[in-house]
């Protein structure tokens, strides 16, 4: 796996030579726009807004706007006398329990992985780490800016994941939607809800999920580039709404508990196919 930085972590006076690896890819489908006649690349020039004339490289300038079409104008000395001092140091800040971070926080995961000179001090501090049951808040900087960061186990490895800063979160109450107080729901629907989140509480299996669209269109594309014809199948019609609250969660507690008895059954069934080839095994094994 390719190296994104190198550099030190340190915890207190104990410097550990790490490395950060990529720990998400996007798989997200895109497509190129391309002319309908001879399907070649549509490509973009940097022009003047103003006047529609082309701009060479040489005669742009970076600007920020304060205010709608006004602009303060940086030139690149200027830049690159305000980035952050090139720091190849992961400076560990303190230690926190993991549950007083809000998620939202969260920005991009990445590996932290040791170099072969500082497995001893890595493991060190993982089992510490470990021990405490603690998350590492620290800074860093990447591609000449400064992360805010937590550093966390995951496995036998440490997840390095950036944050937003503070006054990047924005802030949204149910005032900013004309909503003066939630109304009290009345006791009969919270024991149906409570039963439906019930039926519906099971162990996280992200293997479970698929991205279906990725899928169907990557399905698409094989059937072309194969040159066989694409189907569409259309999707079912959304089910009609249920006004009442209680009969719409009324339909969702036997929606949930049949979906939970088919799933039932075919742990059921795997098991019945797997007790036969586990009886077969055994006999092998004492004979």
């Amino acid at each position: 796996m390719r190296t994104l930085w190198k550099g030190s972590l340190s915890f207190g006076l104990v410097t550990i030579p790490v490395r950060l690896y990529p720990a998400t890819e996007d798989k997200s489908v895109s497509f190129n726009q391309l002319r309908a006649s001879d399907h070649s690349r549509i490509g973009y020039q940097r022009v003047a807004k103003a006047d529609g004339e082309e701009v060479g490289y040489d005669h742009i300038v970076k600007g920020y706007e304060y205010e709608p079409d006004r602009y303060v104008v940086f030139d690149a000395d200027e830049l690159e006398a305000m980035k952050p001092a090139s720091s190849r140091a992961i400076d560990i800040l303190q230690f926190v329990p993991l549950e007083q971070i809000d998620p939202i926080y969260f920005q991009r995961s990445y590996y932290l992985g040791p170099d072969p000179a500082g497995a001893k001090a890595y493991g060190l501090l993982s089992k510490a780490m470990h021990d405490r049951n603690t998350v590492a808040v620290c800074k860093i900087t990447m591609r000449d800016k400064e992360h805010l960061a937590t550093l966390r186990l995951h496995d036998e490895m440490f997840v390095l994941e950036t944050m937003y800063w503070p006054d990047e979160i924005r802030q949204l109450s149910l005032e900013d939607l004309d909503i003066d107080e939630l109304p009290e729901p009345r006791k009969q629907e919270v024991q149906m809800a409570e039963t439906l989140i019930e039926n519906l509480t099971e162990d996280f299996d992200p293997t479970a999920y698929s991205d279906e669209y990725r899928e169907k269109v990557m399905a698409a594309v094989q059937a072309k580039v194969e040159g066989q014809e694409v189907t569409v199948v259309e999707e079912p019609g959304e089910p009609a709404a249920v006004v009442d609250l209680m009969e719409a969660l009324r339909q969702s507690v036997e929606s949930a508990r049949k979906r939970g008895s088919g799933a039932a059954a075919d742990r059921s069934e795997s098991q019945d196919e797997a007790s036969p080839k586990a009886a077969k095994a055994g006999k092998k094994k004492a004979s």
